[in-house]
């Protein structure tokens, strides 16, 4: 068995974002050449996501809206975990809800996905370089 670790780096400018990702993992199996296994990958950051969706930019935009009505930025005082000096309570809730990481199927060196199937990297207390972690493993 073989097995391949990298790590993708983001920087965003703005506190939330939703990066589609697919292609940069596809890149790292590309490089592992690994035909038939499994790709983990997890965002290393926890206020930031890993997920499993469709690239549409209306769905994109109605997970932001629902997540800051769950979990919405302001007012600050809402959440005991900026009393650390912190201003990211929502973040770590929103990065509960959104998860922490996906495993995809690798079949014939390419990502398994069913249809309209992408992994996003979403970034919910953004204005830092924030890592994902792909590992890869199999033959």
């Amino acid at each position: 068995m073989k097995s391949l670790r990298e790590e993708l780096w983001f920087s965003t400018n703005t506190r939330r974002a939703y990066i589609n990702i697919s292609g940069k993992v596809q890149e790292v199996i590309d490089k592992s050449g690994i035909k038939e296994g499994l790709c983990l990958v997890n965002a290393m950051h926890i206020t930031a996501s890993v997920y499993i969706n469709d690239d549409e930019p209306g769905l994109i935009k109605d997970y932001d809206d629902w997540l800051e009505k769950l979990a919405p930025h302001e007012p600050l005082s809402l959440y005991r975990h900026n009393n650390t000096g912190e201003d990211n309570g929502d973040a770590h809730h929103k990065r509960q809800i959104m998860g922490r990481e996906v495993v995809v199927a690798i079949t014939k060196g390419k990502l398994d996905f069913g249809p309209w199937e992408q992994i996003f990297y979403g970034e919910f207390d953004g204005r830092r370089r924030k890592r994902v972690l792909v590992k890869v493993i199999g033959e």
